[in-house]
């Protein structure tokens, strides 16, 4: 939707002619911005509470800064992840005040200070197995962090030393959801599932050892996990934990 339809739609509304219900659900199905490579999603945050992610292997800088520029025409903020080390320049060169992580390969482009309110009422942690989880752990809590969430990291508590985790569980037991990384033999899900009453989102990670093959052996073990409700997503998915744990927030802080 550009300017004048919005101005459109705003003056059908002071008229009386559409009602703000109506206005309200056309904007949520207004769709995207036709770029020729790409439509970019310009009304998700309207829609779910966030804006669209660029997932950046597979395109050119160039794309990445388009795609995103078209993005904060609609959303004060933007997150780019997966971003490739042959990309962090030009995509820095275009947006100077942008936040890069190179553990987490994200970057957050736009207004850095924006945060919704909403959602600072909402408590998550992220709990990793070991330090070798970390990188997928910190895609995780940075786009929770960026999105106003109040975030706890927990870090290194994996089942091999259970004592570390076990003198968390006061903390653990105080969020409004959990998302847990793990590798190896993917058990910590498992545990904290068993410990606590809120969501435990499971993130297996491709570390460990040859029969922990690139991330199947923890997968499996979290989807068979005895301690029943557990989300799981896929593997080094800690983009994919993130936005299940913002839509929980979003349906709990505001149902509309």
């Amino acid at each position: 939707m550009n300017g004048d339809q919005l101005t459109r739609l705003l003056s059908m509304v002071a008229s009386g002619e559409v009602s703000p219900e109506e206005a309200l659900g056309r904007l949520k199905h207004m769709p995207f911005t036709d770029l020729g490579f790409a439509c970019a999603d310009t009304h998700r945050e309207l829609r779910q509470g966030f804006p669209e992610t660029i997932y950046s292997p597979g395109k050119s800088a160039a794309q990445i800064v388009e795609v995103a520029r078209s993005l904060l025409d609609h959303s004060a903020k933007v997150f780019a992840t997966r971003v490739l080390p042959e990309q962090v320049e030009e995509i820095r060169a275009a947006f100077p005040a942008a936040y890069y992580n190179a553990a987490a390969r994200l970057f957050v482009i736009g207004d850095l200070n924006h945060r919704d309110s909403l959602l600072s009422k909402y408590r998550c942690a992220v709990v990793s197995a070991g330090t070798a989880d970390l990188k997928v752990a910190e895609e995780a809590c940075l786009i929770l962090e960026y999105s106003g969430v109040s975030l706890e990291r927990i870090f290194d508590v994996g089942v091999a030393g259970i004592h570390r985790l076990l003198d968390r569980t006061e903390l653990l037991m105080k969020q409004d959801c959990l998302i847990v990384v793990a590798g190896m033999d993917g058990a910590l899900p498992s545990v904290v599932g068993g410990l606590v009453a809120c969501p435990v989102i499971a993130v297996p990670t491709s570390v460990g050892y040859g029969a922990g093959s690139g991330g199947i052996a923890p997968l499996l073990t979290m989807l068979n996990s005895c301690a029943a409700g557990i989300t799981v997503v896929n593997i080094d998915n800690g983009y994919g934990a993130a936005m299940a744990a913002l839509r929980y927030a979003t349906v709990s802080h505001d149902p509309v």
